[in-house]
């Protein structure tokens, strides 16, 4: 049974910290990072090292107590957190080691992306990983991970090397190529459901000054900008990534006064090639279509293109998404885009098409969980707002503007582009890797103890 006795015995073996829902740090612990998820777990532990990870488990465990994994802590659905249950909170799990000789960067999980990206472009490298540096890093990788670096490296799990798993019975153990290697393969894009990963090992590569940034048109543009962008990507080199951004203007700083709240659609490239040849891979874009309205296309350090939109969205907004995978953008796709965008309810709400395509179609879908090895992009369509009154608008079009595109696309999505959808919706993502993810999880977790995720339930 549960008492203060047990927990207080709990409290007295951690490094890190147990918050109680009587602590005056609980409101604020238990926050997410979707305004739109209002959860009250039991406990939250914030583990200090990987034995505080183990003892939390082991806890969870004997006390039969439902147990969400927190890492950095952005996950859509708010999966990292539960009501009534424990918290496994690994933010303060934050260490980064980098070795330039082997080109690797070894980085626990309670790290960003931008905390990783720091550290390793000291050193004139990076991780592949997504496109905002307050991401969590674990999360991200276990998901599968795209981003500006997608075509030229590949996923971030194209990226992993091994990674430190504490599992359901609290052993600690190392999976990679060569140790636990049905965990590992499962790992790599099959979400939270076989472990708490404590650290991260990757693969790094040379970027460090790119050439990128967004460039915005008028939304009247977007037909010729889309059809000639699903043309000219797929046959540029892999130095240049670029991504599709349908949405409003900021009414913010630095984007121009006279351009604020008007539909736009924007190109958002990155560069990673050689700096002199930069403006020639990009001349295309500024030379074959209409004059934007806004470029800001430039070089700047990596970690200032990753973190170029993290002002626009704090911890704490509305948040509602949903996701597909592409093969093709069709004619008709592209009317659709273009007509939901111009029914968006606020002025953050927006929708992104993500380049998959290049070194992630040279692995093949069974060699990683993550399976949708043969789609061209990845569509993402967000609802944001900070406003809770809003909540109801961003789910209606969220929701209808998906319904529409979906019979064009691919059944599966991005693990990290859904909400709570339901086990049809796994088993399409993970295509004919579904079967064998059931068995890995019946073997490392039998009783699904780690099951507020996108669940994969065992055999």
């Amino acid at each position: 049974m549960l008492n203060t006795t047990t927990i207080d015995k709990f409290k007295a073996g951690l490094l890190g910290e147990l918050i109680q829902r009587s602590d005056p740090q609980y409101e604020e612990a238990r926050r997410l990072y979707n305004g739109m998820i209002d959860k009250r777990p039991l406990l939250i532990v914030r583990c200090a090292d990987v034995a505080d990870v183990i003892s939390a488990v082991r806890f969870a465990r004997e006390n039969d107590l439902l147990t969400a994994l927190r890492g950095g802590g952005h996950n859509g659905p708010g999966l990292g957190s539960c009501n009534d249950g424990l918290v496994i909170d690994l933010s303060l799990m934050k260490g980064v080691r980098v070795d330039p000789q082997n080109r690797t960067v070894r980085a626990e999980a309670g790290c960003t992306q931008g905390d990783v990206e720091h550290a390793a472009h000291a050193f004139g490298l990076a991780v592949p990983a997504g496109i905002v540096s307050t991401t969590g890093i674990a999360g991200l990788t276990l998901g599968g991970g795209h981003g500006y670096l997608t075509r030229k490296y590949g996923l971030t799990i194209d990226n992993l090397l091994e990674a430190d798993v504490v599992l359901a019975d609290g052993r600690l153990v190392t999976a990679s190529a060569k140790e636990h290697e049905d965990l590992f393969w499962a790992l790599r894009g099959g979400g939270g459901n076989f472990g708490v990963v404590t650290s991260f090992l990757y693969r790094a590569h040379p970027v460090s000054i790119v050439y990128g940034g967004p460039i915005f048109w008028e939304l009247k543009d977007a037909p010729r900008v889309m059809k000639w962008y699903r043309q000219f990507l797929p046959q540029t080199p892999l130095d240049l990534s670029v991504f599709v951004n349908l949405g409003t203007m900021p009414s913010v700083d630095p984007f121009p006064k006279a351009n604020w709240g008007k539909k736009t659609c924007g190109l958002v490239g990155c560069y990673t090639g050689p700096m002199e040849k930069a403006e020639e891979a990009v001349k295309p874009i500024r030379q074959e279509l209409p004059p934007p309205m806004l470029d800001l296309m430039g070089p700047m350090p990596f970690p200032a293109l990753q973190s170029l939109f993290d002002p626009l969205l704090p911890k704490g907004m509305q948040w509602y998404w949903k996701g597909d995978f592409i093969k093709e953008l069709s004619d008709r796709a592209i009317e659709l885009h273009i007509e939901h965008t111009t029914k968006a309810p606020t002025e953050a709400s927006l929708a992104h098409i993500y380049p998959i395509d290049g070194a992630v179609h040279e692995v093949k879908r069974h060699e990683t969980a993550w399976n949708c090895r043969d789609a061209t992009w990845s569509m993402v369509i967000c609802g944001i707002d900070p406003n809770p009154a809003n909540a109801q608008a961003l789910k209606a079009w969220a929701k209808g503007y998906w319904e529409a595109l979906h019979p064009y696309n691919l059944k599966g999505a991005y693990l990290n582009f859904m909400m709570e959808e339901g086990e049809d919706r796994i088993r399409a993502t993970y295509g004919d890797n579904y079967d064998r993810l059931v068995a890995i999880k019946k073997n490392y977790d039998p009783t699904n103890f780690f099951r507020v995720n996108q669940n994969i339930k065992p055999a």
